[in-house]
């Protein structure tokens, strides 16, 4: 139940913040202000160096299951190559798993535990691989590849897919891509290379604040 409960808060919340840094520290720093921001999906990506560091601070932090809205946060992995830094993630406290490819081994770690994994699809042959394997919710990725028609294309033959783009996803196109039906979408470094350049990190929160009221009156 757990694991249906967490797939229902990710598609209400809609936006995920994708974080990458040079430091466990850093990438803590954005996702603090992202959640301040509104933003209370948090992916932070193995690329990170230590990111299980960040992992585990911030699902000590912020609690899926909290009634404290200062408190909520749903914290998972990101750029997980195979399932061996899937199950670390999870140890660490992850509560979602995001890859950047479709890895068998991977969704099928991650269903052993009734864990949500988001693997990443480029074809019609991957997601029906992924909606095969158990796979509730593919990334679309790298989403800056295609336009949110991708989606309806993708819909004609699969209509029970679930897509969610990430990368290249932006204020400007995000309604576009919420109208063709995505459930949820991904925001990479838009949402923090402000942040990082000028050292800024409330930033963070001001634009996590943007995307936040984008997706809603892209809902409504």
């Amino acid at each position: 139940m757990k694991k249906i409960k967490l797939l229902q808060q990710i598609t209400e919340a809609g936006v995920v913040a994708v974080l990458r840094g040079d430091t466990p520290e850093e990438v803590v720093r954005m996702a603090e202000h992202a959640i301040a921001g509104g933003i209370k999906v948090i992916e932070v990506t193995m690329t990170v160096p230590f990111a299980l560091r960040a992992i585990e601070d911030l699902a000590k932090r912020y609690s899926s299951t909290t009634q404290d809205e200062n408190r909520y946060a749903i914290i998972g992995v990101g750029t997980a190559l195979d399932p061996e830094t899937a199950r670390a993630a999870i140890l660490s406290g992850a509560e979602f798993v995001v890859g950047p490819s479709l890895n068998p081994r991977t969704v099928e770690l991650c269903n052993r535990y009734r864990v949500p994994i988001m693997p990443g699809c480029m074809t019609i042959h991957d997601i029906q691989t992924a909606l095969e394997l158990g796979v509730d919710i593919v990334k679309l990725f790298p989403g800056n590849l295609y336009s949110p028609a991708m989606i309806k294309a993708i819909k004609g033959p699969l209509p029970q897919a679930n897509i969610m783009p990430t990368g290249g996803v932006s204020l400007s196109n995000l309604g576009e891509w919420i109208a063709a039906g995505a459930v949820a979408v991904g925001i990479g470094s838009d949402l923090t290379a402000d942040a990082v350049k000028t050292g800024n990190f409330e930033l963070v929160a001001q634009k996590a604040a943007s995307y936040i009221e984008a997706y809603r009156a892209a809902k409504q």
